[in-house]
């Protein structure tokens, strides 16, 4: 069980998790190069508004990566891919038969 101090955008508080204080870290710093980014290339000064947009930014990132999961998922089903498989299992075993 983790444990972790969140001191940023003016907000402090103390988290548990059941992940590890590396982990934890690892996220927070992510976070907060995330928020950096934020600030530095837009005009909000708000905290509130500065968190938003970082959740947004998360959220695209997120949103992205499952999209790219589901079009491999569907490359790695393709009928085509399943029939291909099926006749190189088919001579692998007559490979096998005449090898033995």
């Amino acid at each position: 069980m983790g444990r972790l101090q969140i001191d940023i955008l003016g907000a402090s508080f103390a988290v548990q998790a059941s992940e590890d204080d590396i982990y934890l870290k690892k996220l927070l710093s992510y976070y907060t190069d995330i928020i950096d980014t934020i600030k530095n290339s837009s005009h909000l000064k708000d905290p509130v508004q500065i968190s938003i947009m970082a959740g947004i930014s998360l959220v695209d990132e997120l949103y992205k990566e499952k999209q790219r999961n589901i079009s491999y998922s569907n490359a790695l089903s393709n009928p085509a891919d399943e029939e291909a498989n099926k006749l190189t299992s088919e001579m692998i075993s007559k490979l096998n038969k005449v090898l033995a």
